[in-house]
């Protein structure tokens, strides 16, 4: 099970991103070529509305 590199916490899939999301974190970690790039620097910051739709989304 992967996680967040940041936080330890729960990651979720977005499959129209093609991203995992760290809520916790506010981060976005992309997937490039089916392979996860789970470092920090290469996530990016989620936005406001970024981060309420997938608290929305996820956190049912």
């Amino acid at each position: 099970m992967l996680v967040c590199p940041v936080t330890k916490s729960k990651l979720h899939y977005h499959k129209e991103s093609n991203e995992l999301i760290s809520l916790p974190a506010r981060l976005a970690y992309p997937i490039k070529d089916d392979i996860p790039v789970m470092l920090e620097t290469s996530a990016r910051e989620l936005d406001s509305d970024e981060y309420e739709k997938f608290k929305d989304l996820y956190l049912k």
